[in-house]
């Protein structure tokens, strides 16, 4: 199962979010909140496996708690759910570790993928907010040569890996791929962003692309 803490300051808007997981057989929502200070303490109490936040909530915002939960509760993957698609609260997002973004515009099957995908340590972006950062990646040959000097620190082993993370591989594919276990392919993810220095995945797969990685954007 996969453990599900969900953060919304609108009870109705929790109810109907609840109702399209209840949906999955393998997602389980343990913890509701209606602030973000509330989500990081139940976060902290029953260590789901995803935190699902609101973008926009009282006593602290889901971008800040996301930020206190990945420092708090590194376990948790954190998936931010907004109506809003401005590109300040993407790169925020982003920047703060989240794994996902989803709108509550789209459809709720994005929802329920979205879930599963951070929950088997991939990162998820919703179609319309993957165009916005796509686009972000139409940058200049500066930005290719800071990405190519960036991985030059990487073991050849590592580069495979940010390869394929950049391609969009979950580690459970990764593993499968390189003919290795599961917690191997972690440590080398970890290891990789570690000497990136970068926060997330979807980070990563950005250098990926940049650094020539990848042929396409990671969507």
């Amino acid at each position: 199962m996969i453990r599900v803490l969900l953060a919304d300051d609108e009870a109705t808007v929790r109810a109907g979010v609840r109702a399209i997981l209840a949906a999955d057989d393998h997602i389980d929502v343990v913890a509701e909140a209606a602030d973000g200070r509330e989500a990081v303490a139940l976060t902290r109490a029953h260590r789901p496996d995803v935190a699902l936040l609101d973008i926009r909530m009282p006593v602290m915002d889901g971008l800040a708690a996301a930020a206190e939960i990945r420092r708090g509760t590194p376990d948790t993957a954190v998936v931010i759910l907004t109506t809003f698609s401005e590109d300040a609260y993407i790169a925020r997002a982003l920047g703060d570790g989240a794994s996902g973004f989803l709108l509550k515009s789209g459809d709720p099957r994005e929802l329920i993928a979205g879930i599963h995908a951070v929950a088997d340590g991939a990162a998820y972006l919703s179609p319309k907010v993957a165009l916005r950062v796509i686009a972000e990646l139409s940058t200049g040959m500066g930005a290719r040569v800071v990405a190519r000097e960036r991985i030059e620190a990487l073991t050849a082993r590592e580069r495979q890996v940010l390869a394929l993370v950049g391609a969009g591989l979950a580690n459970a594919e990764i593993a499968k791929r390189l003919h290795l276990v599961e917690g191997t392919v972690k440590a080398y993810v970890s290891a990789t962003l570690t000497r990136l220095d970068v926060r997330n995945r979807v980070q990563a797969a950005i250098i990926a692309y940049e650094a020539g990685l990848v042929d396409q954007p990671p969507a």
